[in-house]
């Protein structure tokens, strides 16, 4: 999205520059509790756009990062997430820099948001249709195989945001209803769980306290929001035999 929204504003926005995040937690994530007795630490992948590095919030209120405190305040051992994630990436461009990145797997647990700029970019849907199925493949594949370790969360609703104000929001909101048909769908027949977070972002206009500063992004408090949708179905993909 970057490219596009720069044409329109030089304020943060789903495309503004940021510095992306191929980031690995520090140490060994497959390494034993700190006394050498307690169980290896999960493993957590968040693969994603602007949504998933946190775009205008700090580091650690990332959903992901938030996501992975809930399950550690569950007794869970949880490593540090690591992200190939950047504001602005589309489809095919979060694709190739998970080549570049090279991840290594298996991990306990995949997170995959991804075509906010798919839409913003006004791509059509069958080109999205294809490469949202061929990242779940992707991301079960760096879950060893195990669907059920997948987590795909849905594309929220910009339009709501103040970003959005002048804008026609009822198309935009279909536009992202259809997209988020895709992913659910591609999901479902894949076997991944799906969270739906579009109906928080949607409360943004009742609730400014949702929207980050630049207008645009989720606040940490709406990441908090998305952060307890997907808690049980990651809870339950850490539950799987390992």
């Amino acid at each position: 999205m970057r490219r596009c929204l720069r044409r329109v504003a030089a304020v943060a926005v789903l495309g503004i520059t940021a510095a992306g995040c191929t980031a690995a937690a520090e140490g060994n994530p497959m390494a034993s509790a700190e006394d050498g007795t307690g169980p290896r630490a999960a493993r957590v992948l968040a693969l994603g756009d602007s949504y998933v590095i946190g775009e205008s919030i700090a580091p650690d209120r990332r959903w992901p990062v938030q996501l992975v405190e809930r399950l550690r305040g569950e007794g869970l051992t949880v490593a540090d997430p690591e992200l190939v994630a950047r504001t602005g990436w589309t489809t095919d461009e979060l694709d190739a820099a998970i080549d570049r990145a090279d991840p290594r797997g298996p991990f306990d647990l995949v997170l995959l948001q991804i075509g906010v700029n798919d839409q913003f970019r006004g791509r059509t849907l069958g080109p999205y249709r294809d490469r949202v199925a061929a990242l779940i493949a992707r991301a079960i594949a760096f879950a060893g195989g195990e669907p059920r370790r997948v987590i795909v969360a849905s594309i929220p609703d910009w339009g709501a945001t103040p970003f959005g104000d002048g804008r026609n929001r009822e198309r935009i909101s279909e536009r992202i209803d259809a997209f988020n048909a895709i992913n659910r769908d591609a999901a479902e027949a894949a076997g991944a769980a799906w969270v739906d977070v579009t109906p928080v972002s949607r409360e943004v206009p009742a609730r400014p306290e949702l929207v980050a500063d630049d207008g645009l992004h989720p606040s940490a408090a709406q990441y908090a929001a998305w952060a307890a949708l997907a808690q049980a179905p990651a809870r339950e993909a850490l539950a799987i035999d390992r």
